[in-house]
């Protein structure tokens, strides 16, 4: 049998490829299938990988131990008003500089993709004073208020818009439309597949936020999830099993979102001139 090097490396390729993907998953797998296990099978050795009996215990336990409904409803609350938020900017910003001719436009835009290289570490200590001097601290907008604009979504949204045709516009402005109305009417139903990846990217970030929430907010009544598993760490740090139910809860609807949106979001960043 003749030996084939392009099947050989395909092969190699594949396995390697699904060896990295099972060390990947292997820590959710093991998170969620510890999540139904007793304390005496969480720490038995050698371990098990199945639990002896499904049971929905520790769930109640967590819940029961800390404000975790508080916690998730913080959540919910938080990344829709900033996905709405950052979803109306990122279409405004985007449309004025694909559309609008105004002065100074390319060395603006071009300053604001600079500030894209900026960690957002460096700017805690400002937007704290901010949010401290507006009131808001321990407050539920001041979860999601300095995160109502971002350089990257109207950057993937203005590559979008500039692949629409000019001659539409025009048409459109003879036709008597608005700039608002060309915007609202044409523009934005063109770009669904952007603007769904950019509301997901943001839901997923508003989600997954830990570090603002920490230095925002000071007891539960305006907590998210990610912080409150951290508080929840000092209290159930002996139940390895509840820690892993409450991780359950955190993780597994990022999860199953982004297993079902994941070809939208690669679509529309391609589309938005990020391929390659």
């Amino acid at each position: 049998m003749k030996f084939n090097r392009n099947i050989f490396f395909q092969i190699l390729s594949y396995a390697v490829l699904t060896a990295a993907s099972a060390c990947m998953v292997f820590p959710f797998v093991w998170m969620l299938l510890s999540s139904f296990k007793t304390s005496a099978e969480v720490i038995r050795f050698p371990p098990t990988f199945m639990p002896a009996h499904f049971s929905f215990t520790n769930y109640l336990r967590a819940f029961s131990m800390a404000p975790f409904a508080r916690y998730f409803f913080n959540s919910i609350v938080v990344m829709f008003c900033s996905v709405v938020c950052t979803t109306v900017t990122a279409i405004l910003g985007a449309f004025a500089f694909s559309r609008l001719r105004f002065p100074g436009r390319e060395l603006l835009f071009s300053f604001l993709l600079t500030m894209m290289m900026v960690p957002f570490e460096v700017l805690i200590i400002t937007n704290y004073t901010i949010v401290v001097k507006l009131g808001l601290y321990n407050t539920l907008p001041a979860l999601f208020l300095p995160f109502v604009s971002n350089v990257l979504y109207v950057y993937i949204l203005k590559n979008f818009f500039d692949t629409v045709s000019d001659s539409l516009y025009y048409s459109a402005r003879i036709d008597g439309a608005s700039n608002w109305k060309y915007l609202w009417r044409v523009l934005v139903p063109l770009a669904k597949p952007s603007l769904f990846t950019i509301i997901l990217l943001n839901a997923l970030s508003s989600w997954n936020s830990f570090v603002w929430p920490l230095y925002i907010t000071s007891d539960s009544r305006s907590r998210t999830l990610p912080y409150g598993l951290q508080v929840f760490t000092t209290e159930a740090g002996s139940f390895p099993e509840l820690l892993m139910a409450a991780s359950t809860v955190i993780l597994l609807p990022m999860i199953v979102l982004f297993l079902f949106a994941r070809t939208y979001i690669i679509s529309g960043v391609s589309r938005g001139g990020l391929k390659g």
